[in-house]
């Protein structure tokens, strides 16, 4: 947690106002009941009948037992549950563990056992994919779980549609106290688990809503998945409900799904990654869709190139704004009054005052301004450390308290920054990071493989994809082949290597290292 002195400094700068995630929707039901918070494709709820149905959810809850400081994995795609549930556990004090719709076996297990979950929660079926095969092979690995609840049809297990009761006087948990739960990128195995305090997460959606606009008459599509911060609140879901707008919320960021939604419900804003940008710039020529009514496309995740990011104003008639930050704290923005070319160029400038940022050399020095280095960052919202991870702490902190970020970055004088790499073994594939440790973890499980080495590749659509170059034990194993037994560690899709390359041995470093560089060289060529 912070220093005090720095906590004091963050309450009386108007940062920390004292407010429960709980709340934010509280107020809106307050002020507004019956304007429209939520729409989930039929479903349609106003502020006062989401806010009671949060409230029937935190009763049930309580009724079986979850209570204040318990962990519950949320493992839910894009609904109306997903909403309910989240200011449920928020208002009891538990605190949401949040599972990317993509994960499988290995990740949830993992998230289960770091957090001691007492409850886990999934969809019957998402995708073509049934999540309660799922549950149950997660549950045998992790006996602290006590509850199985399935937005949908049980099946073994209990729905989550019959936990409700009548509403209870509930106190307000410590805003110092830990609110939820995201997952870190996994750039050194499975993620980690970070804490976000009702305060902080706070200020982050407040400030977030600011920067980008949001009012009463916002229409926020969310198209990413809303497990990650970057939809669920810079300014996301829980930024649009702070302003008193609207979330329609899709399960598919296709143009052919998202664009039809934008015309029905005269949508405003929406996020994506530069993956899916570049999909709606094509799309946005040949649509008969009527989507002039988006206003501001923010793009994050990962570094949206000059040129695609210049084409957004004359191709989908909306102003672009760039977002640069992490699940860990800091967010960056460019703002409606920056140049077009601050907006094309660079990846925006820090979102609070007391964000301090330093951009080092490899030895922890200060550079020179202008030039590129590993960017540290501490701040009000920014974590000081991962949750029941203290060795990977040691690592990823200074001891005055700044968090290594292993982005590598240079600062404008106007304080933007330009993105320019990382530092971290970790390959951006579409927004979501894969770990290279993890995967090549799981290759080595293959009884036919003798080493591997996971590497990114450059690609126009996706921004990196990867490649496995591995080095056989016998007959050399098939891409197929290879799919097929990550799938079955429970390996989430995106994960799985793009392509596999054969070789009889590694180039090495001088210092008898596995060159990656000169993996990643061989992959582009």
């Amino acid at each position: 947690m912070w220093p005090e002195a720095f906590a004091a400094r963050y309450r009386e700068r108007g940062y920390w106002t004292g407010t429960v995630l709980g709340d934010v929707l509280r107020r809106g039901a307050g002020r507004h009941p019956r304007r429209t918070a939520l729409v989930d494709g039929d479903r349609r709820y106003d502020y006062a009948a989401l806010d009671a149905w949060a409230d029937r959810t935190a009763a049930g809850l309580l009724g079986i037992g979850i209570a204040a400081g318990d962990n519950v994995v949320v493992h839910l795609p894009n609904t109306a549950e997903f909403v309910s549930l989240s200011f449920a556990l928020f208002r009891i004090g538990a605190r949401p563990v949040y599972a990317l719709p993509a994960h499988r076996r290995s990740e949830i297990a993992h998230m289960c056992a770091v957090s001691e979950a007492v409850a886990y929660v999934i969809p019957d079926r998402h995708a073509g994919y049934d999540f309660r095969g799922l549950a149950a092979e997660v549950r045998a690995e992790a006996p602290a779980l006590r509850h199985v609840l399935v937005a949908g049809d049980p099946g073994p297990f209990t729905a989550l549609s019959d936990v409700g009761a009548d509403p209870v006087p509930l106190p307000d948990p410590d805003p110092s106290s830990v609110a939820l739960f995201l997952l870190s990128g996994g750039t050194t195995g499975l993620p980690k688990l970070i804490p976000r305090t009702h305060d902080d997460y706070a200020y982050n959606l407040r400030a977030s809503a600011e920067v980008t606009g949001l009012g009463e008459d916002t229409v926020y599509l969310a198209a990413l998945p809303v497990a990650h911060n970057f939809p669920l609140a810079c300014p996301g879901v829980l930024g649009t409900l702070h302003a008193g707008g609207t979330v329609v919320l899709t399960a598919s960021p296709s143009p052919a799904d998202a664009f039809p939604l934008i015309e029905r419900e005269r949508v405003t804003v929406t996020a994506l990654v530069p993956a899916l940008a570049l999909l709606w710039l094509e799309a946005a020529k040949a649509t008969r869709r009527d989507v002039s009514s988006l206003r501001l496309l923010q793009v994050g995740g990962a570094k949206l190139k000059e040129g695609p990011a210049r084409r957004v104003a004359p191709e989908l008639g909306c102003a672009l704004q760039q977002v640069f930050g992490m699940a860990e704290g800091l967010l960056c923005y460019t703002r409606g009054d920056d140049s077009d070319e601050v907006v094309a160029t660079t990846q925006g400038r820090p979102l609070c005052p007391d964000d301090e940022v330093r951009i080092v050399d490899a030895d922890g020095v200060d550079v020179e301004p202008g030039a590129t280095g590993q960017l540290l960052t501490r701040g009000p919202y920014t974590l000081r450390g991962y949750h029941r991870a203290p060795e990977h702490n040691a690592r990823a902190f200074t001891d005055d308290g700044f968090y290594l970020t292993g982005d590598l970055v240079r600062a404008l004088p106007s304080g933007h920054l330009v993105v320019e790499g990382r530092v971290k073994e970790v390959i951006n594939r579409a927004g979501e990071k894969v770990s290279t440790e993890e995967v090549e973890g799981h290759l080595l499980a293959h009884p036919a493989v003798h080493d591997a080495a996971l590497v990114g590749v450059p690609d126009d659509l996706l921004g990196e994809r990867s490649c496995a170059f591995v080095l056989p034990r016998g007959a050399a194993p098939s891409h197929a082949e290879l799919t097929a037994f990550l799938r079955d560690r429970g390996l989430a899709d995106y994960k799985l290597p793009d392509r596999v390359e054969v070789l009889t041995a590694f180039p090495y470093t001088a210092v008898g290292k596995v060159s990656k560089k000169a993996l990643a060289r061989r992959a582009a060529d």
